[in-house]
Order: C-alpha cells, then sequence, then structure tokens
C-alpha cells in the first residue's frame, strides 16, 4: 500500500502514515473509553546543547567550581541566588525553583551524565542521532517506532507541536503536526471546498480516503476550538514558545481525543557567549530555564489527578564543555542531563553514575563523561509508560539496554 501524505498548508495540518485514518472526533473519543485511558508520553527536545552542569549542579563536587570559576552556580545558601539543594551533593539552578516542590513530592527524576555514545560535536548530526534513536541507520524516528498496534487509532495519537512533523515522529504509523492548535483552520474555505469534491471524487481509494479524512480533521477541530479552555488548579503557562505548546497539550489530553505521544521543542541553548549575566544566576541559561519551568510547573499543575497517565521527558543533543571558556560561555561537550516527570516517575532523585570532573575523569580530558545512554532513559519510558517492550524495534541495534529503574511498572 502507497504511503499516504496530506499537507493542508493553509490550515496548518499536516497527516504522515501509511493506510486510511478514521475519522476525527467521535472515533478518536470511542478509542479512549473512560476505563481504558491510555498512557501519554511527552517529548521535549532542548535544541542547542543545554548546560546540564549548570542546571542539575554538582556543587558537592570541587572540580566543578575550579574549572567555572566565574559561571558556577553558588553552592546552596538558601538565598535565590545559589544552588537549591536536592540530596546534599546535586541542586538545581535557582531559576528552577518552581520544579523542586514536584521533586519532593516524588514526581520528578533527572538523569546525569546521560546522552548519545557518538562523539560528533555537530548539532545536526547530534539532533538526528537522538531524535532517530539509531545514529546514522534509519530515515524515521524512535516515537514513532514506539507506537503500539491499536485497532481503533485516533488520528491525533501522534502529535508534533510544529509546522513540520518532526523527525521523531516521522516514519510508518500515522503523525500529525499542528502548529498551533487554536489557529488551526482553513483560511480559503472557497478553495477548501473545491480540494474536498477533488478528494471524494478520485478513483484512487488512498487519495479519496486521505483528502476525506483530512478535511474531517479540519471540521473536527474548528468545532473542538469553540470548546472554552481555562488551565485548571491556577496553573499559569508563561507566553512562550514551550508554555503554550505544553498548553495545547494539555487541552488535548484533557480532551480524551486517543493522544498517546506528543513532541515540542524549544531552541536557545547554544551558550557560547555570556551563557551568565553580572552573576551566575542571571543572564541567557537563566531566561532559558525560568521558561523552562514555569512550563513544566503549570502542566503538571494544569493536569491535575491527569498526570498519572501521563510522563514527560527532556533531552539535549549533547552537554557543554566542564571548563568555561573566555567568552563567559561554555563550548560543545559531550553529557548532559535529562529530566523525567510524571504520576509514574520515581521521583524524588537524581539518577546515574557520577563520572567525577578532575582532568583524568573527564572525556577527552574536557567534557563530563557519559555513564547512561539515551537509549536507556527512552528505552524504560518506551516500555514501563507506553507498554512496548520492543526495545530492539524501537532502538535497533540496542538491544540489551540498562534502565535506571526510575519508571514504576
Amino acid at each position: 500500500m502507497p504511503t499516504r501524505r496530506v499537507f493542508l498548508k493553509s490550515s496548518g495540518l499536516a497527516m504522515f502514515g501509511m493506510g486510511a485514518a478514521p475519522g476525527w472526533l467521535s472515533r478518536a473519543l470511542a478509542a479512549e473509553a473512560p476505563n481504558r485511558r491510555k498512557k501519554i508520553l511527552v517529548a521535549i527536545f532542548q535544541r542547542g546543547a543545554m548546560d546540564g552542569l549548570n542546571v542539575v549542579v554538582p556543587h558537592g563536587e570541587k572540580a566543578y567550581y575550579d574549572l567555572r570559576p566565574n559561571l558556577a552556580i553558588p553552592r546552596p545558601d538558601g538565598t535565590d541566588t545559589s544552588a537549591i539543594d536536592l540530596d546534599g551533593f546535586f541542586g538545581l539552578h535557582p531559576a528552577l525553583k518552581p520544579l523542586k516542590g514536584i521533586y519532593d513530592d516524588g514526581h520528578l527524576a533527572m538523569i546525569h551524565a546521560t546522552g548519545s555514545p557518538d562523539p560528533t560535536r555537530s548539532h545536526f548530526d547530534a539532533q538526528d542521532h537522538m531524535e532517530s534513536g539509531t545514529p546514522g541507520q534509519s530515515s524515521d524516528g524512535w516515537l514513532n517506532r514506539a507506537l503500539l498496534p491499536e485497532k481503533k487509532l485516533s488520528p491525533v495519537r501522534a502529535v508534533s507541536l510544529s509546522t513540520d512533523l518532526a523527525r521523531t515522529l516521522r516514519g510508518p504509523n500515522e503523525a500529525i503536526a499542528i502548529a498551533n492548535v487554536s489557529g488551526f483552520k482553513v483560511n480559503d474555505a472557497k478553495g477548501a471546498a473545491t480540494f474536498e469534491k477533488m478528494y471524494d471524487k478520485t478513483k484512487d481509494p488512498v487519495l479519496n480516503s486521505a483528502g476525506r479524512d483530512a478535511f474531517e480533521a479540519v471540521k473536527m477541530m474548528e468545532a473542538f476550538q469553540k470548546q472554552p479552555y481555562t488551565p485548571a488548579n491556577g496553573a499559569r503557562y508563561p507566553a512562550g514558545k514551550l508554555g503554550q505548546n505544553l498548553l495545547q497539550i494539555a487541552r488535548l489530553i484533557k480532551a480524551s481525543v486517543g493522544l498517546e505521544v506528543a513532541f515540542t521543542d524549544l531552541t536557545g541553548w547554544d551558550h557560547h557567549v555570556n551563557e551568565v549575566g553580572a552573576r551566575p544566576h542571571l543572564g541567557q541559561l537563566a531566561n532559558m530555564l525560568t521558561e523552562f519551568g514555569q512550563s513544566l510547573a503549570a502542566f503538571y499543575a494544569d493536569l491535575g489527578d491527569r498526570m498519572a497517565d501521563v510522563t514527560v521527558v527532556s533531552m539535549s543533543e549533547f552537554g557543554r564543555t566542564a571548563k568555561e571558556n573566555g567568552a563567559r560561555g561554555t563550548d560543545h561537550g559531550h553529557a548532559n542531563v535529562m529530566f523525567a516527570l510524571g504520576g509514574n516517575i520515581k521521583g524524588g532523585k537524581v539518577y546515574g553514575d557520577w563520572p567525577g570532573m578532575e582532568k583524568e575523569q573527564l572525556y577527552e580530558g574536557r567534557d563530563l563523561d557519559l555513564t547512561t545512554d539515551f537509549r536507556d532513559v527512552l528505552g524504560e519510558l518506551v516500555t514501563r509508560q507506553m507498554g512496548n517492550s520492543q526495545v530492539a524495534h524501537v532502538f535497533p541495534g540496542y538491544d540489551q539496554p540498562k534502565f535506571r529503574d526510575f519508571v514504576r511498572g
């Protein structure tokens, strides 16, 4: 059967997949009956190589302060300008204060010294490796391969909050790209009606089904928009891209339309210059982390009890150098830190084997060494959150994962 690709640029809709999709809303609701609520995985990509050492701070590591005399986040002292202590060795950047309560409640975990074993320091290559999950071997993405076969498929089971479908969601399973849920509509109604008739009259069964279901999706999404939405539990999403995308994902989750996986990203983490401001808790990184922390905290509060079914995981293509450079920044490094948040997470802990930061302990003498492969983290979520035990299929060639046991189930 040929691959079905439908692009409705004027509506902001892009659907990819094999075969015919079912109708959008009524069948999606039937696919997610109250007695079998789906588990949902939300993946966030922090593009640009986040400085994990200044995000989850190893304040118990003397070498960290030796290598970063101007950039290091001060040891915890109870003030708003120092690291927020987690366990006596690690602490959060002060801009991530909104996440501390979730950590204390046992629903937020971090996995440190993690990432891709590939030595590249190219943003493009490293992002491609991490989104595909099979460095240099696959044209599709791990998140698409992680989807299990379903008898009743919702055309919004896999959503990319983007103009074009994210690399990680490309593949044989149907996925959809939505630039903005609120702006999802056909701007040229007359032209759309003409195209709809053309699709309806075609003798090609694939095109006929594709056109019919795509236009049905547009109509149903427009109906969905008419439902007013107010975030629950006093949640306040920040105005930036990540906050607004997580708000839209929360809407889809609460509407019970059959969402299983969602993807969004946040660019701007490549801080070679002026990573910090006049003081380490200020500057570009602090601004990025303010949006990141507030967005996750709002999403967690908004979903409330629904977080029992939802897990969020974050990743960045690689870390940054252990030593600061001469421009108050850091350069491309190796290992980084990943966040996992949700009701199924064994939180309140920083996972992973800490490699140390002395000269002889650093990767190539300059970077935090990697002790946890990112596929161990994602593979555990695929298995225990999504119920897909075929890790070798999701991550071809990686059939002996070493789970960190941070996910229940």
